[in-house]
């Protein structure tokens, strides 16, 4: 019998959930399109998506969810390609799976807790995605998400704990803390802990974690906890991505934003203070409703104001039923413009910082097919084929190097030594030296001995 085939599209959280379907399904001949709502053009791919598995794949069963599932389930179940549609909580209990009914879609709005499974597992990832907290109780005015994903909730620290030392066991050296809005983790769970809590916590009970990686983050709740980790915590990837949309008061205010643009230039500039190799990424967009030239003129100014070198952008995509698509609409082809724009400088601002990266060490997390990976910063790397590989990868808790070999976790796709060096693959981490950048991303090699030149003694071996 065929393997389930999951698609997921959208968010980590998104991935981090379709683990936990995959175990769900196993030995099941079923695609499961695990959808996205957060624009038009989401909606219209996961559209895409179906078709093409009903296509690649014609006796399967073809199962819808997600966020655009949960909005719209009756439009999916018109489809003729779908068999079955589930909702956004449905699909992470094994009862859903196992019934029948074409239609599957609760009130997400009732819904009081999250994550009740937690993948032990991830199909095709290096790195591993725990769902920390899971909707939503902002109302943005162009976000239809919280009614995908309901009410904000949390995970008790306990099970969270639990599951990355799991994944540590399992041989993952890199965790990524995914949710909503995982800023507002914590307010609904006894003593109100914040995300900051949680992290110190990740962080004291799980000591081999290597690589600690936070998901998008509202910067207005970055408290001073949170801030000190994120700048100052050597496990901490020097990476964050902030949920900014734009850089205009006035537009902040019609989005009911609740940070101003001063804020987040200041937030920015004080993480730059305080660890200088930190990556700022971003969320921007393009042509929201009432936007003018000055208006756009500041969102795009933002960009250098904020050194964001990781940017998502978004022209502005009306969603049925919010404040937003009600408010005086921007002509489609200036949105699409603006947004080249902002691609544009960001595309420029990310070309001249992997330039200051040349000749730089960072450890690489390596990701398939094994001659690529992402440094700490989240800069994509790249090496020759085969991959290089060192005598021992990069160890970054010593702690992990005092237990017994039996018990030090082994990144997954790896094989262990026969000698005293061994063979590195996908999930290692390795030190690379950045030898150059096409403007996009980094290439790199193995360090070399400095006294001949060469590979030292135990990476020759490593490559005999």
């Amino acid at each position: 019998m065929a393997d389930p085939h999951i698609v997921s599209l959208g968010c980590r959280l998104n991935i981090a959930e379709s683990e936990t379907i995959r175990a769900l399904l196993a030995g099941r001949d079923t695609v499961v399109v695990n959808s996205c709502a957060v624009t038009n053009s989401a909606v219209t791919e996961t559209r895409a998506a179906i078709r093409r598995a009903r296509r690649d794949r014609p006796t399967a069963e073809i199962v819808v969810t997600g966020c655009a599932a949960q909005i719209d389930p009756a439009g999916f179940a018109a489809m003729p390609e779908v068999d079955r549609v589930i909702g956004n909580a449905e699909k992470l209990h094994a009862s859903a799976w196992q019934a029948t009914a074409p239609v599957l879609v609760g009130d997400i709005m009732r819904v009081r807790d999250t994550a009740p499974h937690l993948a032990s597992a991830f199909a095709a990832h290096a790195r591993a995605f725990v769902e920390v907290q899971n909707g939503c109780d902002h109302r943005c005015t162009f976000c239809a998400i919280p009614f995908g994903r309901g009410n904000s909730r949390s995970v008790p620290a306990g099970g969270v704990i639990d599951r990355i030392a799991a994944l540590v066991d399992a041989g993952y050296r890199e965790v990524v803390l995914t949710g909503v809005d995982l800023t507002s983790y914590g307010p609904d769970l006894p003593g109100a802990p914040s995300l900051g809590l949680l992290v110190e916590r990740i962080l004291a009970y799980v000591p081999r974690l290597e690589r600690l990686r936070l998901s998008s983050l509202d910067s207005v709740e970055i408290d001073d906890r949170l801030f000190d980790l994120i700048a100052g915590h050597p496990r901490v990837m020097p990476h964050v991505h902030l949920s900014f949309q734009a850089g205009d008061d006035m537009i902040l205010k019609r989005m009911k934003r609740r940070h101003s643009r001063a804020q987040a230039v200041a937030l920015v500039e004080r993480l730059k203070a305080a660890r200088p190799d930190i990556a700022i990424g971003a969320d921007l967009i393009a042509g929201f409703p009432t936007e003018d030239s000055a208006m756009f003129a500041n969102t795009l100014a933002l960009i250098d104001d904020c050194d964001i070198v990781h940017a998502h952008i978004f022209p502005y995509s009306p969603r049925e039923g919010t404040p937003a698509a009600r408010m005086p609409q921007v002509p489609v082809a200036v949105r699409k413009a603006r947004a080249g724009a902002l691609r544009a400088a960001a595309a420029r601002r990310k070309a001249a910082w992997l330039q200051r990266l040349v000749g730089t060490e960072q450890d690489v997390l390596i990701e398939r097919p094994g001659d690529r990976g992402h440094a700490g910063n989240f800069a994509e790397v790249r090496f020759p084929a085969p991959p290089p590989v060192r005598a021992e990868p990069v160890e970054a808790c010593p702690e992990r190097q005092a237990l017994p070999a039996s018990r030090r976790a082994r990144a997954p796709g790896t094989r262990p030594s026969t000698s005293s060096g061994r063979t590195v693959g996908v999930g290692d981490v390795l030190r690379l030296i950045i030898t150059a950048t096409d403007g996009l991303t980094l290439q790199a090699t193995p360090i070399l001995s400095p006294a001949a030149n060469q590979p030292a003694p135990s990476l020759q071996k490593a490559l005999a």
